[in-house]
């Protein structure tokens, strides 16, 4: 009795715990974004403290650094915590010690679960610990003795139901099969009620002698299925009475009664009666269980006296759903009637919906049409009737659905296109709600990506570049940098940058510019010069790694900006080498007269090419000067006749450049009034300056030019004789017929026509005979034929008409 007092009061323990455990988690479901993960470990009982379980950080994906960081602690609705969890190492080991009898009985599997939590950000992971059973309990027997009171006047064939064993252990480690130690009265059957449970009787073999042996000792032995092997033993006192031949007799063979799940503790099942024929004590009826275990796990009590069965333990109608219980009805002279209980449970909607995953798709794709199957779940409910009906729904609003094909399963579907680059991932939480009262739900979360698929082509940041490079720039300078985004990611986001094909000037595009296909980088591959080339005008092609990839384009223009690289360039006066070009001021000049005009351009552009004009040096610098601007040579003073003949003016001519460039040019000015008088002064100036240097010049040419001539000539006079050699052995081995050549308006003798126009014949030939063509030309000029020393062997016209017919008996040519 003691024994089940102990076991309700866990019972009620088990119970508070999980009320509190179950608002516990109500809370975390609240929080559905923050659960990441589920693991589940399977451990044996009975481990030592500090013993491994699992690696939790390595199984959900967490480094130590998020265990510390994150304080991760154990959430456990139980007032005994059996697990602990090293947060420097990231494991989980046991705390407690774990006996999954005391943990779970009977029930199986046997697992406990709890939550692990982390803060900053929040997160919550769940661990189901299954306890598996070992051998570590042998068979026991309620009670120290069995003891029977039993007739002499018994009848062979009489059977007596012995107590059961109880073995903690389940599966193979359970109770197995009895033994009954050797006797000549009874042998042991063994039998099995609906529920499983073994369960031995002891049949009389051979009547009972009272004066021979009025007490028998027997023992009765249970063993277990584990390795090794336990046992358990009772013994069997059995005390031989005088004759009662009357047992008492139940008024029904079955007993039947329904009872509500949850019911409160003494609630009345219902009552059971013997009657027994005999007189006195003997027909003195006590009510008891044939077997403590036929009270399932002390849920039901008898009353010894008046039969009255009283609930005194937890009714679920989850993990049973009938009761049968096996009664008897014992006189005072020791025989017995048996009966059957039947109760039945009435459910109560006390739980909640489950789900399960069958199957899930994670990521999909975002071109998946509507009313792809992503996942599929199977919702059950427990409870029994309308408490077991379940509806699911999706709790918020997600391009998602939930569809039910079968009984209890339910398939999630997406209901419109997915587009990744507006949204790349949904949590998506589904509710199961039973039709119970009150009704009762349960939420799972689901975790969906999307995966791209090249949908986007790559976008240039801007709709045209502008890019200026300065002329005489380094080859290989960066010259711009085009960007181009395209919204897919990986393979389909990798963008390459192309030049499109193009020409400049009649040259291919890549001879000016380059650019990089990762980085989208402009290089000019060669120096610009802005005197040729103004501006560029590009079109690059942005194209992603997709398959089929995309493109699109942008304009790039480049513009070459000048710089200061040309000097000015003389115009007038020109400067000769061979000649003295003089201008001539006549003595009666008077002041500002205009001498002449320094012309000169520069091909830059912009500043680069405004030029100005200075007297570097002169004869007499009193006597001249140069206009800035418009290079105006002008007297400053009138023309004396002290002023020599010859003036030599050196005029500088400078652009506005940074730094400016300049050229120099030479003014000869002739102060005469009559041209004798200044051809005098200048001959001998030129004829003795320049003489020397030209002489030497044009001997060195001369002798150059005259010396190539004879090598070039005699070169080719000997190729030609020896082509000319070769072509004529060529033709003399072959077999190729000839064709004459027939002078101009040549009349056929024989009278059979005339050939009024002059044709040239022009025979091909190939080295095989049978694959040789001929082609016959038209009217022409040119009509001797020869054989190209070629492997074609096509025979070319060589000598034009005239040549022929100053040599008509010439032979042909073959080549």
């Amino acid at each position: 009795m003691s024994c089940g007092i102990q076991s309700s009061s866990q019972c009620v323990k088990w119970r508070f715990g999980c009320k509190h455990y179950w608002k516990l988690l109500l809370f975390f479901f609240c929080l559905n974004d923050l659960v990441s993960g589920h693991i589940r470990y399977s451990i044996p009982e009975e481990m030592k403290k500090g013993s491994l379980i699992g690696n939790v950080a390595q199984d959900l994906g967490l480094d130590l650094k998020r265990l510390r960081s994150g304080r991760a602690r154990i959430v456990t609705g139980e007032s005994i915590q059996y697990t602990e969890l090293k947060t420097d190492k990231g494991i989980l080991v046991v705390n407690e010690r774990i006996d999954r009898e005391q943990l779970c009985g009977d029930v199986t599997p046997c697992s406990f679960s709890f939550e692990v939590i982390l803060e900053n950000p929040m997160e919550l992971h769940q661990i189901t610990v299954e306890v598996t059973d070992i051998n570590d309990h042998s068979p026991t027997f309620k009670r120290d003795a069995i003891q029977f009171e039993i007739s002499e006047s018994a009848n062979s064939g009489g059977s007596f139901t012995l107590a059961s064993a109880e073995d903690p252990d389940v599966g193979v480690n359970g109770l197995r099969e009895y033994y009954l130690t050797e006797n000549e009265n009874f042998v042991l059957k063994q039998n099995s009620d609906a529920q499983g449970i073994k369960y031995a009787e002891m049949v009389l073999q051979k009547p009972l002698d009272r004066e021979t042996n009025p007490n028998l000792s027997l023992k009765l032995i249970a063993v277990d299925g584990g390795s090794p092997q336990r046992s358990g033993t009772v013994n069997i006192k059995i005390s031989v009475l005088d004759v009662n031949d009357n047992a008492p007799i139940f008024n029904q063979s079955v007993y039947k009664a329904t009872v509500m799940e949850n019911s409160p503790r003494d609630s009345y099942v219902t009552t059971v009666n013997a009657s027994d024929a005999d007189f006195g004590s003997n027909c003195i009826v006590t009510y008891y269980f044939s077997d403590i275990n036929s009270g399932s796990n002390n849920l039901f009590t008898v009353n010894r006296n008046n039969g009255i069965i009283l609930i005194t333990g937890l009714i679920d109608y989850e993990k049973d759903k009938k009761y049968e219980l096996r009664i008897e009805a014992k006189d005072q002279g020791g025989l017995t009637d048996s009966s059957k209980v039947i109760i039945e449970v009435i459910d109560a909607n006390d739980n909640a919906p489950t789900i399960s995953v069958m199957s899930f798709s994670s990521p999909v794709s975002e071109d998946s049409p509507p009313g792809t199957t992503i996942g599929i779940i199977n919702v059950k409910d427990l409870d029994a009737g309308d408490n077991g009906k379940v509806h699911c729904r999706i709790e918020q609003n997600a391009p998602f659905k939930i569809k039910s094909n079968l009984r209890n399963y339910y398939t999630l579907v997406t209901d419109t296109v997915l587009d990744r680059e507006t949204v790349s991932e949904y949590n998506i939480t589904v509710v199961a709600t039973d039709t119970g009262m009150p009704p009762l739900s349960t939420k799972r979360t689901f975790h969906v990506k999307v995966s791209d698929v090249n949908d986007n082509p790559p976008l240039f940041s801007q709709g045209a570049y502008n890019a200026f490079i300065a002329e005489n720039n380094a080859v290989g300078v960066s010259i711009l940098t085009v960007r181009a985004e395209d919204p897919d990611e990986n393979q389909n986001a990798r963008v390459s940058y192309i030049l499109e094909n193009a020409s400049i000037g009649g040259s291919h595009l890549s001879e000016y510019i380059s650019i990089n296909s990762e980085s989208g980088v402009l290089h000019a591959v060669r120096s610009f010069d802005y005197e040729q080339i103004k501006q560029l005008q590009i079109v690059v092609k942005a194209q992603d790694g997709g398959s089929p990839p995309l493109s699109s384009n942008v304009t790039v223009k480049v513009l070459i900006q000048d710089q200061n690289d040309n000097p000015p360039q003389v115009l007038y006066p020109v400067q000769t080498g061979g000649s003295l070009v003089a201008e001539m001021v006549p003595r009666s000049a008077d002041v500002g007269y205009l001498v002449t005009k320094v012309v000169a351009v520069d091909v830059d552009s912009g500043q680069n090419a405004w030029l100005s004009y200075k007297l570097q040096k002169a004869t007499d610098r009193a006597l001249f000067e140069v206009g800035l601007q418009n290079g105006e040579i002008r007297t400053i003073r009138g023309v004396t006749d002290k002023d020599a003949v010859k003036q030599r003016l050196a005029v500088i001519v400078e652009d506005n450049g940074q730094p400016s460039r300049s050229a120099t040019v030479i003014v000869n000015v002739a102060v005469a009034d009559s041209f004798p008088e200044v051809l005098s002064e200048f001959t001998d100036y030129t004829q003795d300056k320049e003489y020397n240097d030209n002489m030497t010049f044009y001997l060195v040419l001369a002798l150059a030019v005259v010396s190539f001539l004879f090598i070039t000539c005699l070169v080719v006079i000997i190729s030609v004789k020896i082509y000319r050699w070769r072509q004529s052995r060529v033709l003399y081995h072959s077999n190729l017929p000839v064709i004459p050549y027939y002078p101009p308006r040549y009349s056929d003798t024989l009278g059979t026509g005339t050939l009024q126009h002059v044709y040239n014949y022009e025979v091909c030939r190939t080295n095989d005979s049978r694959k040789s063509d001929c082609k016959f030309g038209t009217v022409g000029s040119q009509n001797v034929l020869i054989m190209d020393p070629s492997s074609t062997g096509t025979m070319q016209r060589i000598q034009s008409e005239k040549n022929i017919l100053d040599e008509p008996d010439s032979p042909l040519e073959v080549s």
